[in-house]
């Protein structure tokens, strides 16, 4: 490798954060499962105290997922929501928060369930129009939250359009970036101030692990989120750390696999006669394929459609073997979910309605399975309506 070039995405996964270990040469990261450290006297440690405060795999984690996203640093959490949770505990009461309002159902039930008691407020705009971002914007909104491709209608936020409104009115914008991985998808490199994702997804990989990180573009942004983690104590044990970091080591052939079906998947879907519509943005009809083609490097895995009815629905997904039905994402198998019922459950039927969810949408994470596999099973399944 040249001097002064950054090593590439596949050899920083596997290698940063991941050297091996210096007592043992093990190529894997151990895995620490202690809860303290013994100190030499008063004051003298090695670092490590409490693992509630540290712990070395977890550091070894942060470095890697930091470097992935291109921050100054990141902080694991036990979960998704956990992350979500930590990043709007860096407000205070009275604060104003802009989200997108097509998130993952467990967002706002979190921020209008949970949050407002606390005395934060929070509107929701359709964000794939950068200029009902800026119209949403007070004198007292302090964080703009939005996820690009949205979950489960697949649109997209101008990454660049918005970071400039929030860096004007000196708003951090947040991204939620689950969907497209580290690989296909850089918000930090974009204008972005905090990125967050569900570990459990595409990061892990393999459906057996829950987590989440943000990844900071600010020393003090960091700062926060370790007090945060210190007091309020969400973090993410050290096995769970480590099945992150075995996961990641294949994340750049897992998505160029999971990129691969999931365009095939759409291609099908888009042309099979029991489908009524396809969310998909790299289909080339998706109002805002241009715009995915600029900012991300990939179209991804996920890909949501319509199926008509609830009974429709019903119908195709008791008849499926290789796809999964289940909620979650980012697996190495095929999972498909009914909104609905599963995900977005907690809106509401009028919610649901407001947005565009309907009762007959089904969503559908391509995994790296043989990708005939997966349409037969689709089109066993799509027969039945």
């Amino acid at each position: 490798m040249k001097k002064n070039r950054q090593a590439g995405f596949a050899t920083r996964a596997i290698h940063d954060g991941q050297q091996p270990d210096p007592l043992t040469g093990a190529v894997n990261v151990p895995i620490y499962l202690t809860s303290t450290y013994v100190q030499q006297g008063i004051g003298e440690h090695k670092g490590y105290e409490y693992s509630r405060v540290s712990n070395p795999t977890r550091d070894r984690l942060e470095e890697n997922l930091a470097s992935l996203e291109g921050g100054v640093a990141a902080r694991v959490f036990g979960s998704g929501m956990a992350a979500i949770n930590a990043i709007a505990s860096m407000l205070k009461s009275g604060d104003h928060v802009v989200c997108g309002d097509d998130l993952y159902g467990g967002t706002p039930r979190l921020f209008n369930q949970v949050l407002t008691g606390f005395g934060l407020d929070f509107s929701y705009v359709d964000t794939s129009d950068a200029e009902n971002v800026e119209r949403a914007i007070r004198k007292n909104t302090r964080m703009v939250h939005v996820e690009t491709p949205t979950n489960p209608l697949m649109r997209l936020s101008d990454l660049p359009a918005i970071s400039q409104i929030c860096r004007r009115k000196k708003v951090e914008l947040v991204v939620d970036n689950t969907f497209m991985s580290p690989y296909f998808q850089q918000p930090l490199a974009l204008g972005a101030d905090m990125v967050v994702h569900s570990t459990t997804k595409f990061l892990n990989g393999h459906s057996d692990g829950l987590g989440g990180v943000v990844v900071c573009s600010k020393p003090e942004q960091a700062e926060k989120l370790a007090f945060l983690q210190k007091a309020a104590g969400a973090i993410l044990s050290p096995f769970e750390c480590w099945l992150v970091l075995r996961g990641v080591k294949t994340l750049a052939a897992r998505m160029e696999v999971h990129d691969r079906n999931g365009r095939a998947v759409a291609e099908f879907l888009a042309k099979h006669k029991k489908v009524r519509k396809v969310f998909y943005p790299g289909l080339v009809d998706h109002p805002q394929y241009e715009l995915a083609k600029l900012q991300m490097s990939g179209f991804g895995a996920m890909i949501t459609f319509e199926t008509g009815s609830l009974k429709n629905a019903n119908k195709m997904l008791k008849k499926l073997r290789v796809c999964s039905l289940g909620e979650s994402l980012g697996g190495v198998e095929t999972l498909i979910s009914h909104p609905a019922t599963m995900t977005h459950a907690a809106l509401g039927e009028k919610g649901r309605k407001a947005i565009g969810i309907t009762d007959g949408m089904v969503r559908i994470s391509v995994g790296i399975e043989d990708l005939q596999d997966i349409l037969d099973d689709l089109e066993f399944g799509l027969a039945a309506i």
